[in-house]
C-alpha cells in the first residue's frame, strides 16, 4: 500500500502562508465588503417600511405588470406582519453584496474567456471546482483570513455564486454572430468598440441569465452563512432548526421563498425586456 498522500497538510501549510502573508490585504477586503453590506442594510432600514414596499411594488408592476405587482404587494405585507422584515433587509444586503462583487469579477473574466481559448481551458476545471466542492468547506478558510461574521459569508457566496456569470459571459460573447465580429472588422472597429458596442450588447441576454443565477445562488448561501455569525433570516432559520421549531422555521423559510422570487421574477423581466430590445 502506498502511503496517504498529506494534501491536507499542505493545504493548511498554504493556508497559513496566506494568512501570515497578505493580512493586511485581507483587512482591506474586509473593511470594504463590511462596508458595504452595512450601506445597504442602513438604506434599507432608514426607508420606512411601507415606503419601500410600495416602491418595490411599483418597480414589480413596471416590470411584470398587476400580477407580478399583487405578489410582491403581498410577500411584502406577509414578511412585515410575521415580523421578519429588519431581518429580511440585512439578508438583502448580504445578498446584494455578494451578487455586486461576483458581477464585479465575473464579467471581465468571462469577457477574458471569451477572447482566449487558454485562459477558457484554464479557468473552466476552475469553475467546476467551484461549483461542486460543498459550500460549507469554503467556510473554513473564510473564517480563517476573515474571522467570524457577515465578510466570510459574502466571501463563500462569492466563491459559489459566481461561475454562472463567468460562463454565461463567456457563452454570450462567443455566441455573437460571426458575419457581425467580420463587418465590425471590416469597418476598422479597434478590440474596445467591437466589445462595447457589438459583443457585449448582443450578449447581454445571457449576461442578464447569469446574473440571474448568481442572484440565486448568492440567496441560496444565506443560511449557511448564518453558521458563521452572518446576521438576517438565514440566522432565524438556523435558530429554528438547532431548536426544533417548526413553525419559527416555516415563517423564516418562507420569507427567504418570496425574497427569492421577488428578486429571480425581477431578472427574469429585465431578461425579457433586453431581449424584446
Amino acid at each position: 500500500m502506498f502511503p496517504k498522500i498529506p494534501l491536507d497538510e499542505w493545504v493548511e501549510a498554504f493556508v497559513d502562508k496566506l494568512e501570515s502573508g497578505l493580512s493586511g490585504v485581507f483587512d482591506v477586503v474586509s473593511t470594504c465588503i463590511e462596508g458595504t453590506v452595512h450601506g445597504f442594510s442602513s438604506f434599507f432600514h432608514f426607508v420606512p417600511d411601507f415606503v419601500l414596499i410600495i416602491l418595490v411594488t411599483a418597480l414589480a408592476f413596471y416590470l411584470g405588470k398587476w400580477a407580478f405587482a399583487l405578489f410582491a404587494a403581498v410577500g411584502q405585507l406577509l414578511i412585515h406582519n410575521l415580523g421578519f422584515w429588519d431581518h429580511t433587509m440585512d439578508t438583502l444586503a448580504l445578498v446584494l453584496t455578494s451578487a455586486l462583487i461576483s458581477i464585479i469579477i465575473g464579467i471581465p473574466l468571462g469577457v477574458w474567456c471569451a477572447q482566449s481559448n487558454r485562459v477558457r481551458s484554464v479557468l473552466t476545471p476552475l469553475l467546476d471546482f467551484m461549483q461542486t466542492m460543498p459550500a460549507f468547506v469554503y467556510l473554513i478558510p473564510a473564517v480563517t483570513f476573515f474571522g467570524l461574521g457577515v465578510v466570510p459569508g459574502v466571501i463563500a457566496s462569492v466563491i459559489f455564486a459566481v461561475p454562472p456569470t463567468i460562463r454565461l459571459t463567456n457563452l454570450g460573447i462567443r455566441q455573437v454572430p460571426a458575419d457581425l465580429v467580420e463587418a465590425a472588422d471590416a469597418f476598422g472597429s479597434k478590440a474596445s468598440q467591437k466589445l462595447f458596442k457589438l459583443q457585449l450588447p448582443l450578449a447581454m441576454p445571457s449576461m442578464m441569465a447569469g446574473i440571474n443565477q448568481t442572484i440565486m445562488l448568492s440567496l441560496s448561501m444565506v443560511v449557511i452563512a448564518s453558521m458563521i455569525g452572518a446576521q438576517g433570516i438565514g440566522a432565524d432559520v438556523y435558530r429554528a432548526v438547532t431548536q426544533i421549531k417548526t413553525g419559527e422555521g416555516f415563517e423564516a423559510g418562507l420569507s427567504i421563498v418570496v425574497l427569492a422570487i421577488l428578486l429571480d421574477r425581477m431578472t427574469q423581466y429585465m431578461l425579457k425586456r433586453k431581449r424584446s430590445a
